[in-house]
């Protein structure tokens, strides 16, 4: 979803800061339901409690949100969740 883009293109691009703290927030959901629905398949994502915690801070604490962490995670932490979770289908 970032592609080429830098740290500074996306702290100056809003758009995409919005866009990809949704797929955050919508990831967090949906592990949340898993968690409630098929705790076993939960447990297989690596740090799904983790997850629904951020998301609850970008949900609830949108104003202490920090664009350079969001940036960082997408880039590190994001690929290998979507990955784990299409794995776990």
């Amino acid at each position: 979803m970032l592609g080429e883009m830098t740290e500074e293109q996306f702290v100056e691009d809003r758009r995409t800061q919005r866009a990809i703290e949704r797929s955050f927030e919508i990831i967090g959901e949906a592990l949340l339901r898993l968690v409630r629905d098929f705790p076993a398949v939960a447990e297989r994502i690596p740090e799904h409690r983790r997850v629904i915690d951020f998301r609850n801070v970008l949900a609830h604490g949108y104003d202490i949100v920090d664009t350079r962490l969001v940036y960082g995670l997408a880039r590190t932490r994001l690929p290998a969740l979507l990955a784990a979770l299409r794995a776990a289908r």
